[in-house]
């Protein structure tokens, strides 16, 4: 594609990583102007119901499409005071019944783990939204780097999601828990 380099790296390279550079961007743009825990556990809840719409669907590129209906519903959970996080549990219920309705279309173990995976960062979301400071940015900053690490795993299997999904999301999750903890710890 391109040869030309900027130190030591080919502009092919970088554009390569376009993933990592959006995650890096809605986790700056999520972490501005937050003051608590609770404002942010839409992203948990988020986080789990991408990977579980994309296995209900049967797409791993259906997770771009489900990302972008949770960047609007946690852009109004932050700015219009929406409680995102009820609606995107009960959206991934039905994705779940969704899921089990396509039994036939993905390995048997998909639909179960990544209904799990839901059912707890859920919880935790719900959890972190009833729960004082302190309590609720760690619940927020402990979910998002154990999705992290679940990022990173179907990032190496290519399972589930789009490798750039997983880029992007693993990227995102990291920046925000960091970001998260140090306005938790500080006020």
């Amino acid at each position: 594609m391109f040869e030309m380099e900027v130190r030591g790296m080919t502009v092919d390279k970088l554009l390569r990583r376009w993933p990592a550079a959006l995650g890096v961007l809605v986790a700056v743009g999520t972490v501005l102007g937050v003051e608590h825990g609770g404002q942010i556990a839409s992203v948990v809840a988020a986080s789990g119901f991408v990977y579980l719409a994309a296995v209900a669907i049967g797409r791993p590129g259906a997770a771009w499409a489900a990302f972008g209906v949770t960047f609007v519903l946690v852009g109004l959970s932050l700015r219009a005071g929406f409680d995102a996080v009820l609606w995107i549990c009960v959206a991934a219920a039905g994705l779940a019944v969704l899921g089990a309705l396509r039994a036939g279309v993905r390995p048997v173990w998909s639909l179960p783990l990544q209904s799990a995976a839901m059912l707890v960062l859920g919880a935790a979301a719900l959890l972190a939204v009833r729960a004082d400071h302190l309590a609720a940015g760690v619940i927020v900053s402990v979910a998002l780097f154990a999705h992290a690490a679940w990022d990173v795993w179907h990032h190496r299997t290519e399972r589930v999601v789009t490798r750039s999904f997983a880029e992007f999301c693993g990227v995102l999750d990291v920046l925000v828990g960091v970001g998260l903890l140090v306005v938790t710890l500080t006020r």
